[in-house]
């Protein structure tokens, strides 16, 4: 008599089939070659696969064995992407399992090295977001900009900005251009967690993307799912209305507006690395433009084929998080933890899947590990300096 494998947990099971995009059950049980009454069973719990079914799931789904016996990593907090009509449910069930594999990465990590502390100001003190106005959004931008000491000119690296304020950040393909990216708060960790998408991706793009989601950890930390789906439309207003406050300060960038024109808001996107088609928009919010005259700067926008790609797009590569592969890389180097332990032990998940959402690049646990070398100091010649510790000289006070 064939007995199931002990402590398997069923929801793993629906996890790694939303991971591998395979939609429903029955498609899972022809890759297995098994009845899809089979798998039925085992993801809703009521029985459990032996020892050949098990070997046959990890060999199929490219997980260890673990990856089954381990609790999914649950998060009671709302997730926050762009729900579109059009976008398929296997696209944002993908999203939200790489979302919970980013989570629980960074949680394995941090038992080996400290990530930057959170440093995300309670900006509503209290009160709800469905109080907010849009002046109060245009406050906390600027706010923002204080508390992290940015000052009010161009940001030009949002995700640099995201991994020093202690939020983790992934980038991956997503497969489709309608997923942009997705942000939660981790109920364990206290810190956010950012997935951005790079299908099609510009800089400007991930700019604002990145700014959106950044938006969604500060407004909206305490919104329910059940708020996030009665308020949907609410809240993305919000996240759009802050990410283009933050990126375009309500009081700097209007002073460079001259003359309204797509030539001269071409010409402010080298310099703020926002879309033009952003800045209409926020040109539109803060009432610079005449009413209607937004509706006109958008035809020609479309007139010119800037809808498929604004120019500049290309003009700056994209930025990738380093948090996590840093983090990787520490360890491996110091010895701490050998790849292989780190696959074999800690990530229940592939290599691959690890590679892929702390930007590694493809192959790195297979390859061996960085050998630190010291540069032996010449035995006759004295150090003209102690070089044992910098020296941290202030600028001269005018």
């Amino acid at each position: 008599m064939r007995v199931g494998t002990p402590g398997f947990v069923p929801a793993r099971l629906t996890e790694i089939r939303a991971a591998r995009r395979l939609t429903s059950m029955s498609a899972l049980a022809r890759r297995l070659g098994v009845n899809s009454s089979s798998v039925t069973r085992w993801e809703d719990g009521t029985s459990a696969p032996d020892a050949d079914a098990m070997a046959a799931l990890t060999e199929t789904l490219q997980v260890r064995r673990e990856f089954f016996l381990r609790a999914t990593y649950e998060n009671d907090h709302a997730l926050f992407y762009r729900s579109l009509s059009s976008t398929l449910v296997r696209d944002i069930n993908y999203q939200e399992s790489q979302l919970r594999w980013l989570q629980e990465i960074s949680s394995i990590l941090q038992h080996y090295v400290d990530f930057p502390k959170v440093d995300i100001p309670d900006v509503l003190a209290g009160a709800s977001y469905k109080q907010l106005r849009d002046e109060d959004i245009e406050r906390i931008a600027l706010d923002l900009r204080r508390h992290w000491k940015i000052g009010e000119g161009p940001c030009t690296d949002m995700v640099a900005l995201l991994e020093r304020i202690g939020v983790i950040v992934g980038s991956i393909e997503m497969g489709t251009a309608k997923l942009d990216g997705v942000c939660t708060w981790s109920a364990s960790e206290g810190r956010p967690h950012i997935l951005l998408a790079t299908d099609k991706m510009s800089f400007p793009r991930r700019q604002m993307d990145a700014a959106h989601e950044l938006a969604h950890a500060v407004l909206h930390r305490h919104v329910s799912p059940e708020e996030l789906r009665m308020d949907l439309k609410q809240i993305e207003v919000q996240a759009f209305r802050l990410a283009s406050a933050f990126l375009l300060p309500s009081t700097t960038y209007p002073r460079e507006v001259k003359r309204p024109s797509l030539a001269v808001l071409e010409t402010l996107k080298e310099r703020w690395r926002v879309s033009i088609k952003a800045q209409i928009k926020r040109l539109k919010d803060l009432e610079l433009i005449p009413e209607g005259y937004d509706v006109d700067l958008y035809k020609l926008y479309s007139a010119k084929g800037w809808n498929r790609e604004e120019p500049l797009d290309d003009a700056w590569p994209l930025t990738e998080p380093r948090i996590l592969a840093n983090a990787l890389n520490l360890i491996a180097d110091a010895g701490v933890r050998t790849k292989a332990d780190l696959l074999a032990v800690e990530f229940t998940m592939s290599a691959g899947d690890v590679e892929n959402l702390t930007s590694l690049p493809p192959g790195w646990f297979s390859a061996p590990a960085a050998e630190v070398v010291q540069l032996k100091a010449p035995a006759n010649r004295e150090a003209p300096f102690d070089r044992g510790q910098g020296i941290v000289v202030p600028f001269a006070r005018k």
